[in-house]
């Protein structure tokens, strides 16, 4: 998940400006990344991570809206491995993905060229590996999509735009984690929080200044807030929705340098927020969709009624842990049927434009947080308890954002609205990498039996083979 906030310090701001490295006028952007293990002292302890370009994280992806991304991937780990672009819609385009549904991982030593789009949006987001139990070694990083020129954003232009990639870490081996859920046992809490890969950092800028922050949790599992103590943030936009602006106090702990100070900081730490879930719930029901701006296209957001469609159908979908010979396996189905986990090919089948109500009911007592790729979609409502129809009262119907992952609290349920208007096979996912790893996920295939490019492309020449695809060629 990426969110963007500014902030406005009287007397002090964390400052990294970036958006002057962005060159509207190319439309193609060329990289080379190499992937390959280092060692890095990370709490502490020096750990094995995965590394791009020597970089951890890795390099960071800033573009243009619409541009194109060609990237050649150079695979050294002793692993296959794959990268997904969390976020990027891949419109008309799921071979480039990046998850086993729809690409073979790259083979130790061999390279793969991704070729997509950042088509039609705008804002900020992240890439990270797809698969085994990569994501928890690194190989993470940020990709901010810009704004074209000529596309008004609503808000004054900050004076500086940079980047903090904040999750929890471990200080056990991926290839141990792995191994630790492949025995049946569950994960424990994580060892610490890496602020842009680092335990410690530290932040500088000018006084009376405006900057944007870029937030993402590239982390496992944990929930984190954000917080910048005695100073307000102003958010602006959430997974490329720009938002109805208003003042957050969100926590994580880094230190603020004023330019012009000569002390070292000092204070004690800011308390940890005393709300809960409730409070929580309560604050994400007033995220608002900003209706009068203009998007990664001129038109405004709001200018597509999703309250005014009759969903095509409602599926619900409980998640739930249980024990498969041994081993811990999430289950997915249709609906919630109250019978017991069974293994299957988790491929659940839509039309093209279908526009479906999917509901997220969560009966345990830990939070939850769904992804689906190669879509955004409405966050209409959150609840507590058990959906019913009777729920669909509390729905927003006009100014609900547009995510592209969402959380689902403790004993309660959320609900979305998706237009299915992007052909594929596309991947729905816990993003906590534990569950997706032990199952938690399945495809969306949204199809029409009418063959045109302009619904989708044909799979890549360069497509890599594996398992019963071996020796089928396009």
């Amino acid at each position: 998940m990426g969110n963007a906030v500014l902030l406005h310090f009287l007397c002090g701001v964390l400052a990294v400006f970036s958006a002057s490295l962005v060159n509207a006028d190319d439309p193609y952007r060329y990289y080379t990344w190499t992937v390959t293990y280092g060692t890095v002292k990370l709490l502490d302890v020096p750990q094995q991570v995965i590394l791009i370009n020597g970089q951890f994280p890795g390099p960071r992806l800033d573009v243009v809206t619409n541009d194109n991304i060609i990237l050649n991937l150079f695979n050294k780990l002793d692993q296959p491995f794959l990268l997904t672009w969390n976020g990027i819609k891949q419109r008309k385009n799921s071979w480039q993905d990046g998850v086993l549904g729809t690409n073979c991982p790259i083979p130790p030593n061999s390279n793969y060229t991704y070729k997509f789009q950042t088509k039609d949006q705008i804002g900020s987001f992240t890439y990270f590996p797809s698969t085994l139990f990569h994501k928890a070694a690194g190989g993470y990083g940020a990709i901010n999509i810009y704004e074209r020129p000529r596309i008004p954003i609503p808000f004054p232009v900050p004076d500086g735009d940079f980047t903090l990639l904040i999750g929890d870490w471990y200080k056990s081996s991926h290839k141990t984690l792995q191994a630790y859920l492949d025995s049946g046992r569950t994960l424990s809490f994580p060892d610490g929080v890496l602020i842009n890969g680092q335990t410690y950092s530290t932040f500088s800028g000018d006084q009376g200044k405006t900057y944007m922050f870029r937030i993402s949790n590239v982390g496992m599992s944990t929930s984190l807030n954000f917080r910048i103590q005695g100073h307000s943030m102003k958010l602006v936009e959430v997974e490329g929705s720009h938002t109805v602006q208003n003042m957050k106090n969100l926590t994580t702990t880094a230190i603020l340098h004023y330019s012009n100070s000569r002390t070292p900081a000092s204070g004690p730490l800011p308390a940890a927020p005393s709300y809960g879930f409730h409070g929580s719930m309560m604050q994400a029901r007033t995220y608002r969709w900003n209706l009068t701006a203009s998007a990664a296209r001129p038109n405004p957001q709001g200018s597509y009624h999703y309250g005014k469609i009759t969903p095509t159908k409602t599926i619900v979908l409980a998640n739930s842990a249980p024990l498969i010979n041994g081993k811990a396996v999430d289950s997915i189905e249709s609906s919630p049927s109250g019978g017991a986990a069974f293994l299957s090919t988790s491929v659940m089948s839509a039309n093209l434009h279908d526009f479906l109500e999917i509901v997220f009911q969560n009966d345990e007592i830990t939070m939850q947080s769904w992804h689906l790729d190669g879509y955004d979609f409405w966050v209409i409502g959150y609840g507590n308890d058990q959906w019913t129809p009777a729920k669909r009262s509390l729905y927003n119907l006009d100014d609900a954002l547009t995510r592209h992952t969402v959380q689902v609290y403790p004993k309660s349920w959320t609900a979305i609205y998706v237009s299915l208007d992007n052909q594929g096979m596309w991947n729905m996912r816990s993003a906590i990498w534990e569950r997706q790893y032990l199952g938690q996920q399945f495809y969306l295939r949204v199809w029409t039996q009418v063959h045109s490019l302009a619904n989708e492309y044909e799979i890549p020449p360069n497509a890599l083979r594996c398992g019963k695809a071996i020796g089928i060629r396009s």
